[in-house]
């Protein structure tokens, strides 16, 4: 099956307001920028971000137009915020969150990913001893009061642990360095990060790769997201940029 689209505003077709899109990237490795500028020329709004580690740092300039277009209306990550104070003072990222305009949704980076693997594998909630004795025990994380949810937390075998549920993305976004035209896909390094999670948990997986091939090229023990996971492609060179953060 050919699941290659010949460009970006193609392959983003059905994707409704309001839609959870997962976003993969540790900062500026494995991330979706093509899709992002996609998702930023197609208007849509009230946009769910589930990141895993600040892949919208790598991504800033894409960050601030979502932003100013007003398409955000939630992000979850673990790490979105600029350490410098001066720095979050001119993103309108972090304006916005504290002005309670975008919601920020905050977990532990193991915990993120956790909870995008038991999507992908059907499993409702987990019990993790992360963040036990934290913040991240008493309440969910959010720059608004109303969502501070009470967490469940259970003594196992002594121990505690709290109750975190799966998270399951309408779409996601993913960044392949190499793919073929039946959507399996492989990762370089790094950039792997939370993209196999990601392709798995996700109701519609849209690739974007760098090097599209014919099937059978990718040898079948190297594969790192099998094609069953993705349901849309498209070509995209890497892109070549600078990433600061301060």
């Amino acid at each position: 099956m050919n699941k290659k689209y010949s460009n970006v505003v193609d392959v983003l077709t059905e994707i409704e307001d309001g839609a959870v899109i997962a976003v993969p990237g540790f900062f500026a490795a494995g991330v979706p920028r093509s899709l992002l500028r996609g998702l930023i020329k197609s208007g849509i709004k009230d946009i769910v971000l589930a990141c895993g580690c600040g892949p919208m740092l790598g991504a800033s300039d894409e960050m601030v137009e979502l932003v100013e277009n007003k398409q955000i209306k939630k992000v979850i990550d673990s790490y979105g915020l600029y350490r410098s104070a001066t720095k979050g003072s001119s993103d309108p990222f972090e304006q916005a969150v504290k002005e309670g305009e975008i919601e920020y949704e905050v977990y532990p980076m193991g915990t993120l990913a956790e909870k995008y693997r038991a999507a992908g594998s059907g499993i409702p909630a987990f019990y993790t001893p992360t963040g036990v004795g934290s913040v991240f025990e008493e309440t969910v994380v959010t720059n608004i009061p109303k969502n501070r949810v009470k967490k469940e937390t259970k003594e196992i075998n002594g121990e505690k642990f709290i109750l975190e549920y799966a998270l399951k993305p309408d779409v996601a976004f993913i960044h392949a360095f190499e793919g073929d035209r039946d959507g399996n896909l492989r990762y370089r390094k790094t950039s792997k990060n939370f993209n196999p999670v990601m392709a798995a948990a996700a109701t519609l997986t849209i690739a974007e790769v760098e090097h599209l091939v014919e099937p059978g090229d990718i040898k079948p023990d190297i594969i790192d997201t099998p094609g069953i996971y993705v349901q849309r492609l498209i070509e995209a060179p890497k892109d070549e940029y600078a990433l600061t953060i301060d």
